[in-house]
């Protein structure tokens, strides 16, 4: 085939499937040499082209070197190196950017090496690599005939590269590790000494602890009682601790070993298929990291080495192992490195329950119970089964946090800021969680349990009451019609707002299935998520919220740079408006599956009016793009932003001539406005929805959407209240978005109260100054119109 008739591939399959492709190449490969090159065959292959090569930005930061290439001379390979003001790959670096050239001899960057003989290629494709932001190579392409690469292929050729740069960075992490090796060692070995002398003579004060009844206090996050058995989530493998064995035949448990290796190798390259019951066939993905550690030779052998020269089972030595992993990568001053051990805890988990006999499941729950554990995150929470978790116990953690919101959408009652709970509660002990006092009962006795198979039996009668209002419209006690819709994060989260009588999705964090993937979906994977969760509201609307990282959500193959104060930092729009690609991806996707029903689409953390033209910006160059495409895609798509920043509700009255409604974020508008992380027990007492600059801020935003004729949406928490709905609802809100098991009981409550009582309470409240004063005189007006016991 002349070089001239080459096909050029179908740019769609392409993504998918060498991305795919990839994450197989990492099994067959056993270091970051081998995969590079690996690499670069498939991608030479796949795009048609005759030369693709990667190059790597050495420790000084100025010097690329060649790593990698399929199409120049391989005797290159390690000995072609330039400054990163020189030539056009160090261009690709300086620029920060695509460089895509054609009769690249003829530009005044090009350099000239003798080894690679690239005189005879006549178009250049270079594609930097990054990690945060920081360069660290470049993918190049080169063809002999000259080749004008189009968008799609360059946007095919990006996600490639980003793929290749985690490849590059989970390799080098693992390195610094084993420089590492020996300081971490001996910091494990007196950690685990210190450990086994305390197993043997535990104070009086744990004693104590493990008496057979005892009760913990936490802080309440979702109200509920549960009973049931304590499934502990270990905060080293996420299983209760492992014990070593005598008389270990090596031999044995070396097969046992690699038999468990190999089958989290698979288990790894089909996570997407295991994980579906829970997300969606669309949500998960491979992790690329993982199969990068379950492949790494000095990770293997370190599991042989205890085995075989300090004769551990396997068990046990993959606790050891992964113990030194955790703890060197914990060291790290680097926060983002810091963040890896949670990677080693993951796969250690999936190792041990292999070794086990067991099936991987999420969390490794084997039984339906309360899960105690130290912190979840909301990756962790994305992976529950929620038929398995009966009630949530966690150490760490505020009421307000993204994961304990995603718990709420689940339904799961959960208490929070239980110190010491790891410590006090045994594997399978009888616990009852008491989410409305924020209780934990350990063991307890006769008559408690029996009373609070009372109260369960209550809760299950005032479900009952509640479910006649499932199906019936949202309406006040004098007929006026209210919105109810649901905040969703997960597939799973859809049936679950349907079965609680939701009218749409008021907002659809898309931020959470990212979290269970191992790099950026593609255009066509979001399109067939959004169309399929428009679809099932069957013409009721979808906002659908563009994705909003940052703060307490990070992907684990995205991580934003080191910041002392990232909820105030790059964030939310920031990070996506920095990267348009990316943008302009998930917004094309929304568009197309605006085709097959109602769709809003919202932009987080908007604070001038330079952030949303900006948006409007991405939306139009998606319509360009995806019309040049062919593709169908809705025409009146309404736009809306969150205000949640002082600044939108200062600019509340111009911002409202750009957009079609407005989504209030009371989460985190509260947190900003009252200077209190929502995070830090600390100062929790500052964060409170009644203090009178929330009110004022709240009660303004109102009437600019009522003067402006837009909708306005209040999507935080603060509507779950009965107290705090009857404010909103007098201040003018008439569209409210909230976890979904919470929309039957505000069915109840506004069915009791009148537009005109709310309106009073309003006034009250916006009278006056305090906190204190806006509480006492709502709850005094509750009384009065007898609805204190809703």
């Amino acid at each position: 085939m002349s070089p001239t008739s080459r096909k050029r591939p179908d740019q769609n399959q392409f993504g998918i499937t060498t991305l795919e492709d990839i994450s197989t190449l990492i099994l067959q490969s056993h270091d970051l040499d081998e995969t590079l090159d690996n690499i670069v065959t498939l991608v030479a292959r796949r795009m048609g082209t005759e030369v693709c090569s990667i190059y790597l930005l050495e420790d000084d930061g100025l010097t690329l070197r060649l790593r990698a290439t399929r199409g120049l001379s391989r005797r290159a390979v390690g000995k072609v190196a330039m400054k990163i003001s020189e030539g056009l790959t160090g261009l690709a670096v300086e620029q920060g950017k695509v460089v895509s050239i054609l009769e690249p001899q003829n530009h005044p960057r090009y350099r000239y090496f003798r080894e690679t003989r690239e005189e005879r290629f006549h178009s250049f494709l270079g594609i930097p690599l990054f990690d945060r932001r920081r360069p660290i190579g470049v993918l190049a392409i080169q063809t002999l005939a000259p080749r004008q690469f189009g968008g799609e292929e360059i946007s095919a050729l990006s996600t490639i590269a980003f793929q290749v740069s985690s490849i590059v960075v989970n390799a080098r992490l693992l390195d610094s590790i084993r420089q590492k090796e020996e300081q971490a060692n001996r910091f494990v070995r007196e950690l685990e000494q210190t450990r086994q002398n305390r197993s043997h003579q535990p104070g009086e004060a744990e004693n104590a602890a493990r008496s057979d009844y005892r009760a913990l206090r936490g802080t309440p996050a979702y109200p509920g009682v549960a009973s049931g058995p304590a499934n502990l989530l270990d905060e080293r493998l996420g299983l209760t601790d492992i014990v070593d064995k005598a008389d270990v035949e090596p031999r044995r448990e070396r097969a046992l070993l690699e038999t468990a290796l190999e089958k989290t190798r698979i288990q790894t390259l089909y996570l997407e298929k295991q994980m579906a019951a829970r997300l969606s066939a669309d949500d998960a993905a491979i992790f690329h990291t993982h199969l990068m550690i379950l492949e790494d030779r000095g990770f293997i052998q370190k599991l042989l080495s205890a085995i075989e020269q300090r004769r551990h089972s396997a068990a046990y030595a993959l606790k050891t192992v992964v113990s030194d992993y955790i703890e060197a990568f914990g060291r790290m001053e680097d926060a983002y490195l810091r963040e890896r051990a949670a990677d080693m805890e993951d796969i250690g988990r999936r190792i041990l329950a292999n070794l086990m006999g067991q099936s991987p499941q999420p969390l490794q729950l084997k039984n339906p119970g309360i899960l105690v554990a130290r912190e979840l995150l909301p990756s962790e929470v994305a992976s529950l089964e929620p038929e398995k978790i009966l009630g949530i116990v966690t150490e760490m953690g505020a009421k307000h946090s993204h994961a304990v919101i995603m718990a709420k959408s689940m339904g799961i009652p959960t208490i929070v800021g239980v110190k010491g709970a790891l410590k006090r509660v045994t594997p399978d002990e009888n616990l009852i969680l008491d989410a409305n006092s924020g209780t934990l009962y350990i063991n307890p006795p006769p008559q408690v349990a029996e009373e609070f198979r009372r109260l369960e039996a209550d809760r299950h009668r005032e479900i009952q009451r509640f479910e006649t209002f499932r199906d019936q419209p949202a309406r006040t006690a004098d007929g006026v019609e209210i919105k109810l819709r649901a905040n969703i994060g997960l597939m799973g989260d859809v049936a679950i707002a349907l079965r609680n009588g939701a009218e749409g999705v008021g907002l659809y964090r898309t931020e959470f299935p990212y979290m269970a993937r191992g790099d950026f979906p593609d255009r066509e994977e979001q399109y067939l998520l959004y169309r399929r969760i428009v679809e099932e509201f069957g013409g009721h609307p979808v906002t659908i919220r563009t994705l909003d990282i940052g703060g307490d959500k990070a992907l684990p193959y995205f991580a934003p740079p080191h910041e002392d104060n990232p909820f105030m930092g790059w964030r939310s729009v920031r990070v996506s408006l920095d990267h348009r690609d990316i943008f302009r991806t998930q917004i094309e996707a929304v568009l197309m599956a605006g085709v097959h029903g109602p769709i809003r689409l919202l932009f987080p953390m908007i604070s001038s009016m330079e952030d949303i033209r900006a948006c409007k910006e991405v939306v139009a160059e998606a319509r360009r793009h995806l019309r040049a495409a062919g593709l169908a895609a809705a025409e009146k798509l309404p736009l809306g932003i969150m205000i949640e920043v002082p600044a939108a509700v200062y600019l509340a009255e111009r911002l409202a001539d750009e957009v079609d409604f407005f989504a209030l974020g009371t989460n985190d508008l509260i947190q900003y406005l009252l200077a209190a992380d929502r995070n830090n027990p600390l100062v929790a007492r500052y964060f409170d929805p009644l203090h009178p600059a929330v009110v004022g801020a709240l009660g303004q935003l109102a009437q600019t959407a009522r003067k402006h004729r837009i909708d306005l949406c209040l999507c935080g928490e603060m509507a779950t209240e009965p107290m705090h709905m009857a404010l909103l609802l007098g201040l003018g809100v008439r569209e409210f978005s909230m976890a979904a098991p919470f929309i039957p009981r505000t069915k109840a409550f506004l069915s009791r109260i009148t537009l005109g009582q709310a309106e009073k309470i309003a006034r009250t409240a916006l009278g006056f100054g305090e906190s204190r004063q806006i509480r006492e005189g709502i709850r005094k007006e509750l009384a009065e119109q007898g609805l204190v016991d809703i």
